[in-house]
């Protein structure tokens, strides 16, 4: 008995009837076929035994130990200017304590924390603001908070945690720190900013982003004049775009070099509604956006990934202490040494491998190089009994 044939069956035979190739043809050419392996996720990443080296970063100008560096940004951002401290680089101080202020105290009163005395800067409008303010592009803010018998500046209300005696001892000190911040720009080469957050709590009033929410460590709330904000992509894409304008306007005859960097540390608290964990992705993807952005528009703006450094899902080791928000001392390593090994010419892993000297660090709460002033952190202790 006979089969029935099916319809085009000679092209089928007729195939077969081919040699076919062992491997595909390579019928054209594509960029793909020249990139290097750490283009290739399974070269980079899975198929590595160890962690990628310093090709993880390329860099548009090296960082010299010549170059005068300003250092501002969020809480992380003390970590590196500790570091490049630490290793000899020029970061300015332009507002040093005063000599006969114990060293222990330094970080207590706000001295040293940053290349000016001010404090932690967590969006780029509060720090286009103060930039605004320190070149005379708009009037000082004059407002003063109360804090028991004491009051404070509610642009910096933790840089004296005793207050001052009296509204025009802020307003003095105020002066005399914008003079020093007015410097500090004109005279740094390099500026290493550190963005934090996109929530603030805005003075509608004058249009500043605020540190803390009113009532927090000072002041009282007034929910008409403060205003929860949670910046979007294009606004806090302008403000970094005024500022460098500012910068480059009133600066030194060579412009001044915007390295940008991401903090990996959570938001302590959120006022947006959102789960916090939800509405730190937000933040970090926000600003991380911007920052490309940024570096792709401008040849003077660089990116550090300190970010994808710590909180990539793929480290072999952990990254944040306990609390899943503290960056773990092994991960200030990793990034500050990969930092040094791209500006000073040398190879090291992001992932350095165990030493003694790592295996030998003090517990975090124990380790001075690892102790940062973070205004934010004030907020943890409402949720406390949550």
């Amino acid at each position: 008995m006979f089969s029935k044939p099916t319809p085009f069956g000679w092209i089928k035979r007729l195939k077969q009837s081919e040699p076919q190739p062992e491997t595909p043809p390579n019928v054209c050419d594509h960029p793909y076929k020249s990139l290097p392996a750490k283009a290739y996720w399974r070269a980079a990443v899975s198929d590595q035994s160890a962690a990628p080296t310093t090709d993880y970063v390329a860099p548009k100008w090296p960082i010299t130990r010549k170059d005068f560096i300003a250092t501002a940004g969020s809480c992380f951002a003390q970590h590196i200017g500790n570091r490049l401290k630490s290793k000899g680089y020029n970061v300015i101080d332009a507002e040093p304590a005063p000599e006969f202020l114990p060293e222990s105290l330094h970080q207590k009163f706000g001295y040293g924390i940053y290349s000016g005395r001010y404090g932690n800067i967590y969006t780029p409008r509060q720090f286009l603001m103060l930039a605004k303010e320190a070149f005379g592009e708009i009037e000082p803010f004059t407002d003063v908070w109360r804090k028991g018998d004491r009051f404070v500046d509610p642009l910096r209300p933790t840089i004296d945690p005793e207050g001052y005696l009296s509204t025009e001892a802020v307003l003095l000190h105020r002066r005399t720190h914008l003079a020093k911040v007015k410097k500090l720009l004109q005279d740094a080469e390099i500026l290493v900013f550190t963005l934090g957050l996109t929530e603030t709590w805005e003075d509608t009033l004058t249009g500043h982003a605020l540190p803390v929410c009113p009532g927090v460590s000072a002041g009282d709330f007034d929910p008409d004049r403060y205003k929860f904000r949670n910046f979007s992509f294009s606004e806090i894409y302008q403000d970094l775009v005024d500022l460098r304008t500012l910068l480059h306007r009133h600066g030194s005859e060579s412009p001044v070099r915007l390295l940008l960097t991401v903090s990996p540390v959570p938001l302590t608290a959120t006022a947006s509604g959102q789960h916090v964990m939800v509405a730190s992705t937000y933040s970090k993807s926000v600003l991380r956006a911007v920052a490309g952005q940024m570096v792709n528009d401008f040849d003077d703006v660089d990116y550090f990934p300190s970010y994808e450094i710590v909180s990539n899902p793929w480290t072999p080791e952990p990254r944040y202490e306990a609390n899943m928000r503290s960056v773990s001392a092994s991960a200030v390593d990793a990034v500050m040494e990969t930092f040094m090994g791209i500006h000073d010419n040398g190879a090291v892993a992001l992932v350095p491998e165990k030493s003694p000297k790592t295996e030998e660090r003090a517990p975090l709460e124990e380790d001075p190089s690892m102790v940062v002033k973070c205004d934010e952190e004030l907020l943890d202790a409402f949720g406390s009994n949550k």
